[in-house]
């Protein structure tokens, strides 16, 4: 592989990083649609796609592992949370991969589409109506709610190729549990998860005609360029006014997608 393409990767991987930092993002929800715009699809069905989809997921194992760290630092992770959660998101991404890996690269194009621009309608939302935080010292939820969620969003994340954090946090705020434990909770439950999903999806590639040799050319520079990234970002999160910063990067991503499907 050139230099060139390895230092594009880099860079995607540090822009996908610096844009979580700030955001509150995962990897994949940047790099898909980067991947789909400037390296394309080789046939009418876009098989390349879940190509695309195993390399963000191997990045978002590195992107999830150095975010847990740092929440477990903070004695923000809740044990009781995370028990259930682990499990229950791991055995819905391994079903997730599957249905996808059973499905035309194109379809998975279209719903991560889809994704995306729910995901803008809801930051435009949230941005405009602040939703109140809930105190830090309820106690947890039910265990069977969190299963449920770790299932739910286990089963979309696997099927998209994402890590889940992105609708993991808000879905588990649902639960009554407050945010900065939900952040931790999703963080905590998504690297090993990721690792499940990221090693299923690889090896479902041969059998789509994909090489995984290939995927990791992806996946290595731009998981490298991530971590710098995300340290950055976490940075300027504290400089910047992220309210507006993210309704900016949600239209971007609400163009993006469009662009990435047609």
């Amino acid at each position: 592989m050139e230099l060139t393409q390895i230092l594009l990767r880099a860079l995607l991987g540090l822009a996908a990083g610096c844009v979580g930092g700030l955001a509150g993002l995962g990897g994949s929800i940047i790099m898909i649609p980067a991947l789909a715009m400037f390296w394309g699809y080789d046939d009418e069905d876009r098989t390349k796609h879940h190509l695309y989809m195993a390399a963000a997921m191997c990045v978002n194992v590195i992107v999830a592992l150095s975010s847990s760290v740092f929440h477990s630092k903070k004695g923000a992770a809740r044990r009781d949370v995370l028990v259930p959660l682990i499990p229950s998101m791991a055995i819905g991404m391994i079903a997730g991969v599957l249905l996808s890996s059973g499905s035309k690269g194109g379809w998975s194009l279209y719903a991560f589409a889809v994704f995306i621009w729910i995901y803008c309608l809801y930051n435009i939302v949230s941005t405009i109506r602040k939703v109140p935080d809930i105190p830090e010292d309820v106690p947890s939820p039910a265990a069977w709610k969190i299963v449920l969620a770790g299932l739910f969003v286990g089963a979309i994340a696997g099927y998209l190729g994402i890590g889940g954090g992105i609708l993991l946090v808000p879905i588990l705020s649902l639960t009554k549990l407050p945010l900065r434990h939900a952040i931790a909770g999703s963080a905590g439950a998504m690297w090993i998860s990721s690792i499940v999903g990221a090693s299923m999806k690889l090896y479902t590639l041969p059998g789509l005609g994909l090489s995984i040799s290939e995927a990791l050319s992806f996946a290595l520079p731009m998981g490298a360029g991530a971590l710098v990234g995300a340290y950055l970002g976490a940075m300027l999160a504290h400089k910047l006014k992220l309210p507006h910063l993210k309704l900016v990067i949600a239209l971007i991503l609400g163009v993006a997608s469009v662009r990435m499907i047609t």
